[in-house]
């Protein structure tokens, strides 16, 4: 993958990320510029601990002090998956093109 499609992935997700990461993480709700939800890597109860911000994509699991700085990092833990993969997985939810 070019290097620049992930700026481009960055920049595409970070436009539209309150509707994006509500999609990928349904359990969870708004509180200011973040999204709280369950983390599913995990048992996990109760909103709280589990937050990605929806300005920056920047998220964190202050439970276990997992945390990444986007979308992309965020796919990867989320499904286990390659940074290369999971920065595909993003570029077809955002609509980004892949084809560099």
């Amino acid at each position: 993958m070019h290097k620049n499609i992930y700026s481009d992935i960055r920049r595409a997700t970070c436009m539209r990320l309150s509707e994006i990461v509500p999609s990928i993480l349904p359990q969870g709700r708004r509180m200011g510029r973040e999204w709280v939800a369950l983390n599913p890597t995990r048992s996990d109860r109760s909103l709280g601990s589990f937050r990605i911000n929806l300005t920056s994509g920047a998220w964190a699991d202050f439970a276990t002090g997992d945390n990444g700085g986007d979308l992309v990092s965020l796919a990867s833990y989320l499904y286990g998956m390659s940074q290369y993969e999971a920065a595909l997985y993003v570029s077809r939810i955002a609509g980004v093109a892949n084809d560099r």
